[in-house]
């Protein structure tokens, strides 16, 4: 039963995740809807590849005619939101400038002080900037 909440909610995430633009997915998560839709294949055609370097995706991309139709499609899903994610990440810092040097005079940058400020002031920072967060998977 577990499972199948489990399978239904992933479904339900990368059903929404193109059509909604707005969302991206870290690594435990992507390893999360991967291990849902992938682990047959995985256990089939990738039981020696690793998660460093990519050995996973880089195995099921080289077997990709042998493995499932739900496992290439999800795998797409979920490279294309953890380059959402990467590209966010890049994306806060400047999106959140304006925010930062208003609300957060005097903090120290480096260390993630400026974030922390950001995140303590969040009712008062712009959507704009909050959005940028959240996208970057900082909140």
């Amino acid at each position: 039963m577990r499972h199948l909440i489990f399978a239904f909610t992933t479904g339900v995430l990368l059903a929404a995740a193109p059509a909604a633009g707005a969302q991206t997915v870290g690594f435990a998560d992507a390893i999360k809807i991967l291990a849902a839709s992938c682990g047959k294949d995985i256990e089939s055609y990738c039981k020696s590849a690793t998660l460093a370097n990519n050995g996973i995706t880089q195995c099921l991309a080289q077997n990709e005619a042998k493995v499932s139709q739900k496992c290439n499609a999800d795998r797409v899903v979920v490279i294309s939101l953890i380059q959402e994610r990467l590209a966010a990440q890049a994306e806060a810092p400047k999106l959140c400038n304006r925010d930062a040097q208003q609300y957060c005079k005097g903090v120290q940058p480096g260390a993630g002080h400026i974030l922390r400020c950001l995140l303590k002031a969040a009712p008062s920072v712009s959507k704009k900037c909050n959005t940028a967060i959240d996208l970057a998977g900082y909140r």
